[in-house]
């Protein structure tokens, strides 16, 4: 059986390494690859009018050069793109950073059917969440489940309305304005504040520390 794959990294010859290490998969699989360097490379691929649908499987990096025109800055800003144009292609994002913050943004942002931390990416890792992702399981390499674990005691702490102040304070807002825009009280916005400040790890810090603090994760 002959399948369409997409692998999008900015280095040619990680690209090469997954595609020959694919090419051993259990399920006689032949790939057909497309090879993306960019976002604005993979953008135009997956929008392609005359290939809609067209993807089987598609393998993402997180950290790719942006394509700003279009609002594309990160591998999940492409997997949530690729859902549109490729409904049942099954995506595989990796990534080279192992914060359990950033781990959770592509999770609950891009939701790929599976996500490799690059240190985990050993033939054996690659091959395992081929296969998993064919049968419709998901798949989290070692040291995604270790953070999950972390994730689910705390994720309590940076639901959607947190999530939403993060992305107001960046904007300039003050208090009053975001307990106004969120219709919560200006006591409740700064509890709010400090909880999103712990889970952070940064406790005791200011406005600005908290918003470079999101930036340098991925979070706005």
């Amino acid at each position: 059986m002959t399948s369409n794959i997409l692998l999008v990294d900015d280095h040619p010859a990680i690209l090469n390494g997954y595609l020959s290490v694919l090419g051993f998969n259990d399920k006689d699989i032949e790939l057909v690859p497309t090879f993306c360097y960019t976002c604005e490379d993979a953008y135009n691929a997956i929008t392609n009018p005359e290939q809609q649908e067209f993807f089987d499987f598609i393998f993402l990096d997180r950290s790719l050069p942006p394509y700003p025109e279009m609002k594309i800055r990160f591998g999940e800003d492409l997997a949530i793109l690729a859902r549109e144009h490729h409904s049942k292609a099954k995506i595989i994002m990796l990534t080279a950073h192992a914060e359990s913050f950033i781990i959770y943004d592509i999770l609950h942002k891009a939701r790929p059917n599976g996500l490799i931390i690059k240190s985990d990416a050993t033939g054996d890792v690659l091959l395992d969440a081929f296969h998993d992702v064919i049968d419709g399981k998901t798949y989290y390499s070692p040291t995604v489940s270790d953070s999950m674990k972390d994730l689910l005691v705390r994720e309590d702490y940076l639901d959607s309305i947190n999530r939403q102040i993060i992305v107001l304070l960046a904007q300039g807002f003050k208090n009053k304005t975001i307990a106004t825009q969120l219709g919560l009280s200006d006591s409740t916005v700064e509890k709010r504040k400090s909880k999103i400040k712990d889970f952070f790890l940064i406790n005791k810090s200011t406005d600005e520390e908290l918003i470079n603090e999101a930036k340098k994760l991925g979070f706005i």
